[in-house]
Order: structure tokens, then C-alpha cells, then sequence
């Protein structure tokens, strides 16, 4: 053999593996999130309807559900052994959302620790498998193993229903979205000003009266609009309804996290029962959206047991660890022109109305403390300054708020979350300039969202473990309709729980975009009408 027809034939080789190999890659590289530990094997799994799925009693309600599902995409596999399985497998020694996958010739293992690894092995194993298989001929697999878990705990999704209610079918869509990406915190913003929308049996006027508004804001002038749409906006979710939801998640391994505003976002209660106010006016449940001033009377007792009531029932409601308290934009004019409050203060020795919400969110602290639960609220409960409407000398605090608190940062700086972290705060780190899903694609195009790294450049490398992880936002004051919500929230919810669970070092935003063109066509499939990716990656500057 020549040397030119020599070259020719290794060319040609050379050709034929790159080409083999692409489509072995090409299987996991359009999994999102993308894995953190991929080997490629030689050889195949033929899955089809002569495979059976092994398990034992802890994963057989999963092992069912993977079988209602290929029998749905058209590979109606046994549920007994047969020559070549789906096996499950425990394994103690990992982590409880890690897990392996490895496909051999006559077996696909799936091995985790217990119910979350597998449920997140389930979701990885879906997306080797199309959406339609010819039932006959089933659907092959390359060999491979799949080594996964998460960078951050904390992967969180929030949706504000208090400026618009979507109601139990809307949340389910939104957590089945969730629970296919990997994500496991579900935020559930149930209380501002513009509507409470949980029912609390022992003030049932919190839902009468707070759950409803006369008319809405609306115009392309958005905050400073004159336009109402002249007609009520209303809901709430019964308790019942909220387990229902909560349970619903459960079952995809997702925390449902309740935040319950306060000491300010206000107005919705307050209008419910004037006596909750600093200024003890009677209101009505705002039309117009922003930041407003009715704060609660943190001096009045009665208005501590109130709080304490409610969350007595949320916490009924909502078995999570950690209870969401809000604590942001609390404007401090109706403390500072309160007698009562003024009284309070200087019983208590606080200077300012910063030391007196730091005082108040501790008192809060205790509490949920005392009943096995943990706070969280964005960064201002630390006694921040972080608003140009505050006076620099009402922020002025030498109170520390309680250790065990989880701070949600949203804005600030490099030293806020340095200082945060340095004092040994847990972080969730969701800065609105990059995780706030109701700003425009022109101002968080996709790739930016996809870069984010909730970790700060700069922060000191014994302080990362203290971020936790990170949260994207929605809140809906202009997103009155489903399609505008899952415009907004898709496709860069993708991008925000690749950011959660990927390491560094595997995230590549070309291969990214790859995966989102053929996931994509899943959100087609069911129905979720999202921003087309062209239009997501735009990054044209508002004026």
C-alpha cells in the first residue's frame, strides 16, 4: 500500500471514529444540565420492549413511574427480570442527590443513595431516550457512565403570585419544568402588598379582603403608568390546596419554600386589619405596584402574635427547614413617626429604625428557632443600607443579626456578601442584575445568564463554601398572562440550573446552546411558549 492511499485509509478511519464518537457524544451532550463526570464506553444497550426494570421496595414507586414513562415515548419494557435490565442500585456511601449511571451491553444501573439520586438519574436517563421511538425496532444507547451531583444545594426558582395569581395548574407546570432541570427550591412569594394569597384560618379576613384588589396598573410606562385595567384581581390557595402543591413537589424532590413578607410589603394584611399598621389607618390592597410605606407595628404585642400565628400555620402548611421572611424595602418613615414605636426603641435601647428591624427579624429568628426551623430574608436584614430613599443616618445599626440565618442577597456589592460570609452567614446569592427573570432579554440575555456565578470573583476561597447556591426570580407586576411568565422565565431558567448544578469547569456555552435547541423542543411538545433563542441571546442595550 502506497503512502498516498495509506493517508487516504487512515483519513477515512479517522473520519469514521470522529463520526462514531459524535454520536455517542451526542447523546449526553444535549443534557441539561450537563453532567460532571462523563466516560464513554465501546459498545451499545438496545433498549425495547424485551428489557425489564429491577428495584427494590425503596425505589419501586420510581421504577414504576420510569416504566409508565417509556411505555408513553413507545418502549413498553417489563416489569419483571428479563435478559437485559434497568437496574437499581443503592449506594449509602453517596451523596443524597448524587448519582451513577452506567450502561453496559445487557444493563443500565441506576445507583444512588435513596429516592433523590435516582429521581435526578430518572430525569438524566430520559433525555438519552427521544421523545417517539418506533416501539418495534426501541432505541439505542451507547455505552457510558455518568458520574453526577450538584455544585450548589440551593437551586432555586421563585414565583410572586401576590402581584398576579396563577392558581394550582399554572405552579404544577412550573415544578414539572424545575424537576426536569435538576432544580429543588421551590420559592413561593405568597405574600406583598398587592395580595396575600394563602389562606390563614385564624384571620380569614387576610384572604376576604387581602387576596383581592379593585384593578391593576398596567401601560408601557410600567411603574410611573396612569392605566388601570379597571377590573378585581383575585385568588388565594386554600390549605388544602397548598399541601395538595406541596406534596406535588415533594414527589420531584423539590422544597417548597414559603415567603411570608414582613416586617414591610405590608399593605395586603394591613388592609385586611388596619390594627397590624404602624400608622393604624384603614387602606385598601394597592393597585399600583412599587414600594410603599405601611410597615406592621413590630412594638405592639398583638401584632408579634399575629405574626407568630401565621407562622404557626405556614409552618403547618410547609414541612421545609428554612421559612422565607421577606425583610427587603422597608421603608422606615411610619416607625420613625410612630410615638408607640419611638417608645419601644428606647425601651429596648435601639438608635435607629435599621437597629429596630434588625432587633425585630432576631425576635422572629427565635421563634422559628424554637420550632426547629430556620430563617431566611434578602440582605437588608443584616442592617444594610441599600436604597437611595433610606437616610444614610436611619441604616446606621450595631445590631448582628442571628447566625443561623440564611441572607438572600439581591443587591450590594463584593464587600456586603465578603463581610456576609466572613461573619459565617449562609448565602444564597441571587443579585438582581443577573438572576431577575422579569428583566428584559436586552438586559439579561441568555448567555449572561448562563455565566453567572453566584460564587463573587474576588471572594476569598475559604468563604465559597458559604454560597450556597443561588435563586432566579420572577416577579410578575407586568406579566399578567401565562405566556408572558413563561416568556420570561424560558429559556433562562435552563441556563440558571445548568449554573446550579454544573461545575465550572464542564460549563461550555456553545455546547449550551446545542442542548437547548433540542430540549427546546420538549417545551414545544408541552406547551410552554417560550422566548425564541435568537431573541433570549439578544444583547441590545435599552436606552
Amino acid at each position: 500500500m502506497g503512502n498516498h492511499t495509506l493517508n487516504i485509509f487512515r483519513g477515512h478511519l479517522y473520519a469514521y471514529l470522529i463520526l462514531l464518537s459524535g454520536l455517542c457524544f451526542g447523546q449526553v451532550a444535549n443534557i441539561l444540565p450537563y453532567p460532571n463526570q462523563i466516560e464513554l464506553l465501546k459498545g451499545d444497550f438496545l433498549l425495547d420492549q424485551t428489557t425489564g426494570i429491577i428495584s427494590g421496595e425503596e425505589s419501586k414507586g420510581l421504577a414504576e413511574d420510569l416504566h409508565v414513562y417509556l411505555q408513553d415515548v413507545g418502549v413498553p419494557v417489563l416489569q419483571v427480570k428479563a435478559s437485559k435490565n434497568i437496574v437499581f442500585e443503592k449506594k449509602p456511601a453517596f451523596g443524597r442527590e448524587e448519582y451513577e449511571i452506567n450502561i453496559q451491553k445487557n444493563e443500565v444501573k441506576l445507583i444512588a443513595s435513596g429516592a433523590t439520586g435516582w429521581f435526578y438519574s430518572i430525569q438524566t436517563l430520559k433525555q438519552l431516550i427521544p421523545d417517539n421511538v418506533n416501539s418495534s425496532q426501541g432505541v439505542v444507547l451507547k455505552n457510558m457512565r455518568i458520574v453526577d451531583g450538584p455544585r450548589f444545594s440551593w437551586r432555586a426558582f421563585m414565583l410572586d403570585e401576590s402581584r398576579h395569581f396563577r392558581g394550582k395548574e399554572g405552579v404544577k407546570v412550573l415544578l414539572d419544568e424545575m424537576a426536569r432541570l435538576k432544580m429543588n427550591v421551590f420559592h413561593w412569594h405568597l405574600v406583598d402588598d398587592q395580595g396575600w394569597r394563602v389562606e390563614i384560618k385564624k384571620y380569614p379576613l387576610l384572604t376576604q379582603i387581602g387576596s383581592t384588589r379593585s384593578s391593576t396598573q398596567v401601560g408601557p410606562e410600567k411603574y410611573d403608568s396612569p392605566i388601570q385595567t379597571g377590573e378585581r384581581h383575585s385568588g388565594y390557595y386554600t390549605q388544602e390546596e397548598i399541601r395538595e402543591i406541596v406534596q406535588y413537589a415533594a414527589e420531584r424532590q423539590i422544597t417548597v419554600v414559603p415567603e411570608i413578607e414582613m416586617p414591610g410589603h405590608a399593605s395586603a394584611a394591613i388592609a385586611s386589619y388596619s390594627w397590624l399598621g404602624a400608622s393604624k389607618e384603614k387602606i385598601d390592597v394597592p393597585t399600583t405596584f412599587g414600594v410603599f410605606y405601611n410597615v406592621y407595628d413590630v412594638s405592639d404585642p398583638k401584632v408579634i402574635q399575629f405574626l407568630h400565628d401565621v407562622l404557626d400555620e405556614i409552618m403547618d402548611l410547609f414541612p421545609s427547614e428554612v421559612i422565607h421572611i421577606g425583610g427587603d424595602e422597608v421603608k422606615y418613615d411610619q416607625w420613625k413617626e410612630s410615638p408607640s414605636i419611638q417608645a419601644y426603641m428606647a425601651e429596648q435601647g435601639l438608635s435607629t429604625p435599621a437597629e429596630l428591624q434588625v432587633h425585630f427579624t432576631n425576635n422572629i429568628s427565635a421563634y422559628l428557632q424554637s420550632k426547629g426551623r430556620r430563617m431566611m430574608g434578602w440582605n437588608e436584614i443584616l442592617g444594610l443600607n441599600l436604597h437611595h430613599y433610606q437616610d444614610e443616618s436611619d441604616t446606621q445599626s450595631d445590631q448582628e443579626l442571628a447566625k443561623e440565618s440564611v441572607v438572600h442577597f439581591w443587591k450590594g456589592d463584593l464587600a456586603m456578601a465578603t463581610e456576609a460570609a466572613s461573619s459565617d452567614y449562609d448565602i444564597v446569592n441571587s443579585l438582581h442584575s443577573n438572576t431577575y427573570l422579569n428583566y428584559a432579554y436586552r438586559n439579561i440575555p441568555l448567555q449572561m445568564a448562563y455565566e453567572y456565578n453566584p460564587v463573587p470573583d474576588g471572594l476569598q476561597p475559604q468563604y465559597h463554601d458559604k454560597v450556597i447556591g443561588l435563586g432566579c426570580q420572577m416577579w410578575t407586576e407586568w406579566a399578567p398572562s401565562k405566556g408572558q411568565l413563561h416568556y420570561q422565565i424560558f429559556p433562562r431558567i435552563a441556563a440558571y440550573a445548568e449554573v446550579g448544578w454544573t461545575n465550572m469547569k464542564q460549563k461550555d456555552y456553545t455546547r449550551f446552546l446545542s442542548s437547548l435547541e433540542v430540549y427546546s423542543k420538549g417545551w414545544e411538545g408541552r406547551g410552554i411558549y417560550f422566548a425564541p433563542i435568537p431573541i433570549a441571546q439578544s444583547v441590545e442595550k435599552s436606552n
